[in-house]
């Protein structure tokens, strides 16, 4: 099983998701998962016993889930579903690259309770 590890501002390894967590059908877990995290998520899926992630916040009744679901012939289906959006999107891909930047960059413009505010300033 997959987990990831954090380094608090004091140098302690924690564990667990600070915003969301991203989960196999075979029980693979990664907490906060990177471009890379799921790139490799999606590479191990196949189409027996492993054939779904699903990625959504670790809270009780998430508005928000995006899974990649197999297809045969090397094709994925992507959905992305944000209610508090009213978003709901299904689509496929072939590139493993183009979804985990596209579920990263997604992922990012999703709402997470407790989340600093981001903000750009000019230097």
């Amino acid at each position: 099983m997959l987990t990831a590890t954090r380094v608090d501002s004091e140098g302690e390894a924690t564990m667990g998701a600070q915003y969301y967590g991203a989960d196999s059908e075979n029980g693979d877990r990664i907490d906060d998962p990177s471009e890379d995290a799921l790139f490799m998520l999606v590479s191990d899926l196949n189409n027996s016993d492993n054939t779904f992630v699903v990625v959504q916040p670790d809270e009780d009744d998430p508005v928000w889930f995006t899974s990649v679901a197999v297809l045969d012939e090397g094709d994925y289906e992507i959905v992305r579903r944000d209610t508090a959006r009213n978003e709901h999107e299904v689509t496929t891909a072939t590139s493993i690259n183009d979804i985990a930047r596209d579920l990263t960059i997604w992922m990012a413009a999703r709402d997470f309770p407790g989340r600093p505010n981001r903000q750009v300033s000019e230097f």
